[in-house]
């Protein structure tokens, strides 16, 4: 660390001085710090409702016998602090129910293919498009097309899955009326059928968020070195060959960063976009973790059993990082640490 702090401090500074000089950077640092600490450090450590019958009165940390002793006698305890329904540890009880639980490994199964789906087809889309709009000539379309593309990001997935509903109800979807009146193809069930379900669920993810993500590759790319293309241009490279050899080369470290990130969260799914889209009829392939977690915890008060699901959800998605993470610097490439 104090190596650390002579390469920041000026020749013949002492560290006094330097904190003297420098107060304001780290006292506008301490702030995320603080948030963090509080809003997310603390309430890990009521993680231990994973290990035990998590009691709702009692809190995760008070046990039976202190309400015992402080007259709260809970109906469904009968008065004792040994009853099998009460707040007391249990080890890995719960790790195993939901081991043996036929729904949580169906989520689980759900959860891998959905987001290895989404890296799939929707990691490469906004690298090609930021491709696309970097070398378009005309400015104004540009940024007519770049602010079209970067709205489906802030609707919620309450107003796309309402859209998915109308364009694509059998009935009288728009796009199975086009495709009938236009085609004669009978109307296709989008959302009803397994399969269909889960392309049109990709499909609707790639378009919400493409143009989002286009956002760091457009900045990275901004950031190459315009001397670069003109010496390209002077040895007679054409945009392919521009784009092949210097854009794509340029921002790799950005496309590896966020690959790496993407893989840490292959297990991790947002909760709203799965649990709007899907129905009854498509749970066999819609159920994911975090639906599971809802129904289960929220709905039947199962707050110990879902603990340990996303306790076990959590560590793969730690796994997965650092693997990935490891891999990345094998092949030669910085990595996020």
């Amino acid at each position: 660390m104090p190596d650390k702090i002579k390469l920041l401090k000026r020749p013949g500074q002492d560290i006094t001085s330097y904190f003297k000089r420098s107060w304001m950077l780290y006292l506008m640092l301490a702030l995320p710090i603080i948030f963090f600490v509080i809003f997310r450090y603390i309430p890990m450590a009521n993680i231990v409702i994973a290990f035990k019958n998590y009691n709702l009165i009692g809190g995760p940390w008070i046990t039976n016998e202190a309400l015992v002793a402080k007259g709260i006698l809970l109906d469904y305890c009968n008065g004792s602090p040994h009853e099998p329904n009460c707040g007391h540890w249990v080890g890995l009880d719960w790790f195993m129910k939901a081991f043996g639980d036929t729904a949580f490994w169906r989520a689980v199964r759900n959860t891998l293919m959905l987001n290895m789906l989404d890296l799939v087809v929707g990691f490469p889309a906004p690298i090609i498009l930021a491709l696309i709009l970097n070398e378009l000539i005309f400015q104004k379309f540009k940024k007519v097309t770049q602010t079209i593309i970067y709205l489906p990001h802030f609707l919620s997935w309450i107003i796309v899955s309402s859209m998915a509903t109308r364009l694509l109800a059998p009935s009288n979807g728009v796009i199975n009326m086009f495709l009938l009146e236009n085609f004669g193809i009978e109307p296709i069930d989008f959302l009803m059928d397994k399969s269909r379900w889960v392309m049109t669920y990709i499909a609707f993810g790639v378009w919400k968020e493409m143009g989002w993500g286009t956002i760091i590759y457009l900045a990275a790319i901004t950031g190459i070195n315009p001397e670069l293309y003109e010496a390209a241009e002077v040895d007679g490279a054409g945009r392919w060959r521009k784009l092949w050899h210097i854009t794509l080369p340029g921002i790799r470290p950005t496309i590896v960063v966020l690959l790496i990130m993407n893989i840490g969260r292959i297990l991790g799914i947002e909760f709203d976009r799965p649990f709007t889209m899907m129905n009854r009829v498509v749970m066999e392939v819609a159920d994911v973790i975090s639906t599971l977690v809802y129904r289960v915890g929220i709905l039947n008060w199962q707050y110990s059993y879902t603990a340990a699901v996303g306790l076990f959800q959590s560590i793969i998605c730690v796994v997965f990082l650092i693997g990935a993470n490891t891999l990345a610097k094998k092949f030669g490439e910085r990595g996020i640490w």
